[in-house]
Order: C-alpha cells, then sequence, then structure tokens
C-alpha cells in the first residue's frame, strides 16, 4: 500500500512537471521527451527505486501492449491536424519517403546490422525493420500545428505524414523476418508472406480506416444535429475513433496502424474546415503526451538500471552511429527531389526521429518468433532510441526556427522583386 501512495504521488508529480517544464523552459532547445527521460533516469538512482522497479519495463508484453496504444494515439493526432488532401502530388515527398527512402533504409540498416553486430538473416532484417518508424511526436516542432493553423510547410508536413503511414508501413518487413525465422516449420513461406502480411494485410488497413473514418465523419458531422456527436462537444470521441478503427482492423486481419491513420484522414474528408477537429486533436495531444511521458519515464528509468541495454559494447554504439548519423540522413536525402532547397532535404533525411514504435516492434516480433541475438536488438534499439531523442532533441528547435526564418526572408525578398518589378512596369507604360 506503501508503494502504491509513492506511485500515485510520483505520477502525479511527473504530470506536473511535464506540465510546467516546457513554459519555464519554452527559450531552451530542449524537448519534453528529454525531460521525461532525466526524470526516470534519477527516480531509478533515489529511495523510489522500488516504485520504479514495480513500472519497469521487464515483461515483453507490458512494453508491446503500453507502447502499441501510444502510437494509436499518436496516429490518430497525426491524422487529424493534416489539413493537407491526400494526392499524388500534394503529398510527392510523402510517397517517395515511404516508396524510396524506408525501404532502402531498411535494406541499408539489416546489412550493417550484418555486418557491424554479426546477426543472422532474420534478427538483421527485424532490427532494421524495427528501426524503420519515424516518430515526431518526440519533438514537436517537426510536426505541423493543429488543425487549420495554416502550419504545415514541407518539411513538417513530410516528417508528419511520413510518420503517420510509415509505423504501419514497417509491419510487411516485420513479418518478413517471422517468417524467415520460422521458415523451418513453413515450407511456403514467402507466399504466405506476400499474399497475407504484404497484400491483404495492407489493403485490409487502408479499406478499413477509410470505411471507418468516412462512417464516423457521417455521424459526427452529417446526422440530424440532435443525433451529430458534434453537438456533444467531446473530444474523447477521438479516441472512440482510434480504439474502434484499430480493433475492427485487426479483427480481419488487417494493419491496425495504417487504419487507425487512415481513419484520421477519412474523418477529416467528410468536413474538412470544422472547428470540432481542434477540440478532438487537442484531446488526442493530451492523451498522446501523458502516455509518452510514463513511457519515457519509465524507459528512461529502465536504461539508467540497465534493464534495456544489457548487452552494451563497441558493435552497438557503431551500429547506432551508423543508423542515425548515415543510413537515415544518407537514403532520406537519395529518395527526395534534388528541386527542394537544401535546408529543406537536409532537414527531412535528417531528423527522422526513433521513438516508441521500434520498441513496440522489437516487443511484438520477439513474442511470436523466436531470434538469435535478442539482447543485443534491445541493447541496439534501445541505445538509438535514447541517442535519437536527446541529439535530434537539442537540435531540432533552432534547425526548425533557423529554416522558419530563411523562409520568411526568402518570401520577403521575392515580395520586394515582385513590387520593384511592378513599378518598373508601370513607369514603362507611362
Amino acid at each position: 500500500m506503501e508503494h502504491y501512495d509513492i506511485t500515485l504521488g510520483l505520477f502525479g508529480l511527473v504530470i506536473l512537471l511535464t506540465a510546467w517544464i516546457p513554459m519555464a523552459f519554452r527559450r531552451l532547445p530542449l524537448s519534453l521527451p528529454i525531460f521525461c527521460i532525466a526524470i526516470g533516469a534519477l527516480a531509478g538512482h533515489t529511495i523510489l527505486r522500488p516504485v520504479v522497479d514495480l513500472g519497469s519495463f521487464d515483461s515483453r508484453l507490458v512494453i508491446e501492449h503500453m507502447t502499441e496504444f501510444t502510437v494509436i494515439v499518436a496516429l490518430m493526432g497525426a491524422g487529424l491536424k493534416i489539413d493537407r488532401p491526400i494526392g499524388l502530388r500534394n503529398w510527392a515527398l510523402t510517397w517517395r519517403l515511404l516508396g524510396i527512402a524506408m525501404p532502402l533504409g531498411i535494406a541499408v540498416m539489416a546489412a550493417g546490422a550484418s555486418l557491424i553486430l554479426g546477426l543472422g538473416a532474420a534478427s538483421a532484417i527485424l532490427l532494421a525493420a524495427c528501426l524503420a518508424p519515424t516518430d515526431p511526436v518526440l519533438a514537436s516542432d517537426v510536426q505541423v500545428g493543429p488543425p487549420e493553423t495554416g502550419t504545415e510547410d514541407e518539411v513538417r508536413f513530410a516528417l508528419t505524414s511520413e510518420a503517420g503511414l510509415n509505423d504501419g508501413l514497417s509491419f510487411p518487413f516485420v513479418y518478413l523476418a517471422i517468417a524467415i525465422a520460422l521458415a523451418s516449420d513453413e515450407p511456403d513461406w514467402f507466399a504466405g508472406w506476400l499474399l497475407l502480411d504484404v497484400t491483404w494485410r495492407l489493403f485490409a488497413g487502408i479499406v478499413m480506416g477509410w470505411i471507418v473514418g468516412k462512417a464516423l465523419g457521417f455521424a459526427t458531422f452529417r446526422l440530424p444535429k440532435g443525433a451529430a456527436l458534434v453537438r456533444t462537444g467531446d473530444g474523447f470521441v477521438a479516441l472512440g475513433i482510434t480504439c474502434l478503427a484499430y480493433s475492427l482492423t485487426e479483427l480481419v486481419h488487417g494493419y491496425g496502424f495504417v487504419a487507425v491513420f487512415v481513419a484520421a484522414l477519412s474523418f477529416r474528408t467528410v468536413e474538412r474546415h470544422h472547428e470540432f477537429h481542434k477540440e478532438l486533436h487537442d484531446f488526442s495531444e493530451q492523451i498522446e503526451r501523458l502516455l509518452m511521458m510514463v513511457l519515457l519515464v519509465c524507459f528512461g528509468a529502465a536504461v539508467s538500471l540497465g534493464h534495456f541495454i544489457v548487452d552494451l559494447d563497441w558493435r552497438v554504439v557503431a551500429f547506432a552511429l551508423f543508423v542515425l548519423a548515415i543510413a537515415r540522413p544518407a537514403t532520406g536525402w537519395v529518395s527526395l527531389p534534388s528541386t527542394l532547397p537544401k535546408g529543406e532535404r537536409a532537414a527531412i533525411a535528417v531528423f527522422g526521429i526513433r521513438g516508441l514504435g521500434s520498441i513496440y516492434y522489437l516487443a511484438f516480433a520477439t513474442g511470436v518468433a523466436r531470434f538469435e541475438e535478442v539482447d543485443v536488438m534491445w541493447s541496439a534499439v534501445a541505445l538509438i532510441v535514447l541517442i535519437s531523442i536527446v541529439t535530434h532533441g537539442l537540435t531540432v528547435t533552432p534547425a526548425m526556427h533557423w529554416l522558419d526564418r530563411r523562409r520568411k526572408n526568402i518570401g520577403k525578398a521575392d515580395e520586394a522583386m515582385r513590387a520593384k518589378t511592378k513599378s518598373g512596369s508601370a513607369a514603362l507604360s507611362d
């Protein structure tokens, strides 16, 4: 009972700190996730260690379900905040990141895992697939703003939309690793993987997400005024959409992550400019921050106590640096068009932040099949997530502010040039 009371008090303190810290240190280039990890690390080495041990990441199943729920809430929030209608041209950068950068990055990281860490094919592919998803939620400056705020420049839009879809599109590669690990039990594994894990699960995720989003959008905005969900004004409707889209899609063996993000996009199409979208987004963001805060505090404590990084050596450090400094930046840069300004191209390529999705995928896959060097994979994922959160959290705010100023200055210069040209044309006509 005493541990419960302390845990409850610690939980309340952490919530208050995470609400106050961003406001108190808003001028510093420090992200909230950095503070959460620091709080967890400090708590793990104080008299609160027995409480921290109670909430540690010792159980694979606990890790899987906690990170799973956090990811789907984050996906709904990301989908709701995107104002740009989906299309080939509108989302051109996103399709490049998903169709070129992600598979190329998985191939490069799998090769690195094999050469640097000495992993076999199944483990190397799994580790690469786990590290493929990006997570801009962990650095808010690379997200687009709330609905209808007009803060959708190319960098923020590309990183937000990429993260919304690659969390689900990494799953076929995770299942590929599982299929290879179980290949001795299933001789026709490749055909089964191609038909079920690639074709059907992706198709079901997209279709179910679109149907659920449209149906609930109609129930929210188009029913008679007395029955429409918008009349409630309750932001937790977003949580209902999230859980329904995910569960219905998983029941038909589709990718729930894909469905949740698609459902949010589909929901927006029913009544794109309604102010209720902001209420839904704000509620999703608050739940997302709460879940993220709890998980990252636990993650910081677990890392500091050695629960995650148990096989740390020079190979793991080298692989982490390879992923963050070479694999993602290089594949991101190659996938983007040369017409994009170099500063924006570099920002999109570099700020592929790794986060909770990577932890989820590894917990999920290791519960389905047996892989070699599991401790090495956990150490690599934990170290990469930790380095990514810290380095990207420190650099993303100054970098985005520099890009914003640069974009503003270019806009002013263009406007001045147009005004000069216009005045010159007027003088000639006179």
